[in-house]
């Protein structure tokens, strides 16, 4: 009798689990599964054309290089100056903390136009910090100006937005840290710097591991800000696939072979670092 008891509340605790999540996974399938479904009928609708035309061709590879190579130079960023971000809040007291993780988290709110513009002001040629760098230092406001229009000035602009993500997934895991290991080891003699990097680094590889794939992930995929900032004078992959989106005369299957690859690639990256992280904290556990 208890047995059926048991067998009934937990078909019907399954029953109301599913229904509940029944409204999330319906969002889902309209809007991610079924949007999806048709760009791979649009790619496979001219059999293998779209994906030997994509392959064969010399601008995806520079993109699919160049892409790559932003996403970790911006998440590299990110990661180093989100982590010492997060280090600083996680010593400060709850209410101090809260105030600075929402005013860190305002770039978050904002468009890639905005952030595009923004930088543009501060840092283009008549930019404010370009111009009272000419008039402190004599730096050419022209050459200065260059870099923030190159890949690498992309990155620093994307890591505007992208450090706040870090913050806002490394600052609860440090809250939570046990500082009774680097405490224990100061006494022992051990410098700052070394518990650090015995003691506390090697315990947030898997969080830092997940944050970088992230904003990564982010990185290669964003194209909002690109195109405010750059136009299409840079080629990454994002940029690629607004052109061939905004042609009206471009080929479909290669544009929706595109976007398929491209959405591989962000999802490839999040999921090795989901991998490597689970790995990471698996490891540390059993030790």
């Amino acid at each position: 009798m208890a047995n059926h008891r048991a067998a009934q509340s937990s078909r019907t605790g399954a029953g109301t689990r599913a229904m509940l999540a029944s409204p999330g996974l319906l969002l889902f399938v309209l809007f991610f599964f079924l949007p999806l479904g048709f760009v791979l009928a649009e790619a496979l609708a001219g059999g293998a054309h779209g994906i030997r035309t994509l392959f064969a061709s010399r601008p995806f590879w520079t993109g699919f290089v160049n892409s790559l190579a932003l996403g970790a130079l911006a998440a590299t960023i990110s990661l180093g100056v989100g982590l010492a971000v997060a280090l600083r809040l996680a010593r400060m007291a709850e209410r101090p903390r809260l105030a600075w993780q929402f005013l860190i988290a305002l770039p978050l709110t904002f468009s890639g136009l905005i952030v595009a513009y923004g930088f543009i002001l501060a840092f283009g040629r008549a930019g404010f910090v370009t111009l009272l760098l000419e008039r402190i230092f004599g730096v050419d406001p022209v050459a200065f100006s260059q870099a923030v229009y190159s890949p690498h000035g992309l990155a620093f602009v994307y890591a505007y937005y992208l450090i706040p993500r870090v913050v806002m997934m490394l600052t609860p895991v440090l809250v939570n840290f046990d500082t009774a290991q680097l405490a224990a080891a100061e006494s022992l003699g051990a410098s700052r710097l070394r518990t650090l990097m015995d003691i506390l680094l090697p315990q947030l590889k898997a969080p830092m591991i997940s944050a970088f794939a992230l904003v990564a992930a982010v990185a290669i995929g964003a194209y909002g800000t690109a195109l405010a900032l750059v136009g299409t004078q840079v080629n990454i992959l994002p940029l690629q696939l607004f052109t061939m989106v905004s042609d009206a005369g471009s080929d479909f299957a290669v544009t929706a072979t595109l976007g398929l690859v491209l959405a591989a690639l962000c999802t490839l990256v999040m999921g090795l670092g989901e991998w490597v992280g689970r790995g990471r904290q698996s490891g540390i556990r059993s030790d």
